[in-house]
């Protein structure tokens, strides 16, 4: 997974100033909260999770052959990053 270094914050950095994380997340539209140099967390903005919120619903109405054609045509960029 490729971690832009603009989106990235400590876990102290959170916990000390939420809401400038949460600016930047709406800035960035994610960033992701490291623990010990590691990925622990990802704060994403609302609009990002609306969007997000679509694609999860709109899957969750196909049934296991519909969703299979659907993962097949993702990228394969997209796939290997889940």
């Amino acid at each position: 997974m490729k971690i832009s270094t603009h989106a990235i914050v400590s876990n102290s950095d959170m916990i000390k100033s939420y809401k400038t994380c949460r600016e930047k997340a709406e800035r960035c539209g994610k960033i992701f909260v490291l623990k010990n140099n590691q990925p622990d967390a990802v704060l994403i903005s609302a609009g990002e999770y609306e969007k997000l919120s679509a694609i999860i619903e709109y899957i969750d109405t196909l049934d296991d052959a519909e969703r299979a054609l659907f993962i097949e045509k993702i990228p394969t960029v997209i796939v290997k990053m889940a």
